[in-house]
């Protein structure tokens, strides 16, 4: 049976995106996070999901971040993109960071169940005019390496790297992970060498750079 994660914090719309599921895919299991960290929690406990259809702002995601974290901890499972911003730069930037394809908060039901159905047969899917404008975007370099270095890092030290962005310490880390101090900072030392950054300053500017323009609404 195929597996769906909605990943949104607003209820009515994932009501729209069950429905458009089942009736895309038919016989589903569909599961809901309201956050980043109940979408986390779900992968975690069911390494079955298929895919995932994850909102660009709700709590525990701002912008590119939700995206990039569940790339790098879960590098199996599709992502599809849910936003009500559609600019074709933050389509290009979500695409060239692991998503699959991005379906805009205007599209319709029939539109949903099309891009569903798209990329659990392995494809991508835009919307059409939306296709077009990205493809005459040119691919940033810097996304792409960006991509490619987080892409780098085990899930293990990517919860650390993102607890770093979080400015907790190594014994704080320790804690949160239940793990050991001493191998947090071999988690540290190896994240600073895939990243090519020397500190935790460095680091977390690099986190910083998943943000999309402030006042843009996702």
């Amino acid at each position: 049976m195929t597996r769906l994660l909605i990943a949104d914090d607003h209820p009515l719309f994932r009501a729209a995106l069950r429905q458009a599921a089942r009736e895309s895919v038919g016989d589903c299991d569909v599961m809901e996070a309201a956050d980043l960290a109940s979408a986390l929690e779900s992968l975690s406990a069911d390494p079955d999901i298929d895919l995932v259809l994850l909102d660009l702002h709700m709590p525990g995601s701002q912008g590119l971040s939700g995206l990039a974290t569940l790339r790098g901890q879960f590098a199996s499972v599709a992502v599809l993109v849910v936003s009500a911003h559609d600019e074709p730069r933050t389509v290009r930037r979500a695409l060239d960071h692991g998503a699959a394809g991005f379906i805009p908060k205007s599209a319709s039901p029939a539109e949903i169940a099309q891009a569903i159905r798209s990329v659990l047969d392995c494809g991508n899917w835009l919307p059409p005019e939306l296709a077009r404008a990205v493809a005459a975007l040119p691919v940033d370099p810097v996304d792409v390496d960006l991509a490619g270095r987080l892409a780098r890092l085990t899930e293990q030290q990517y919860r650390v790297l993102a607890l770093l962005g979080e400015g907790l310490l190594n014994k704080q880390i320790a804690d949160r992970l239940t793990i050991q101090e001493r191998t947090v900072k071999a988690h540290v030392t190896a994240i600073f060498e895939k990243l090519g950054v020397r500190n935790r300053t460095q680091a977390g500017v690099l986190l910083r750079s998943l943000e999309l323009s402030e006042g843009v609404r996702l």
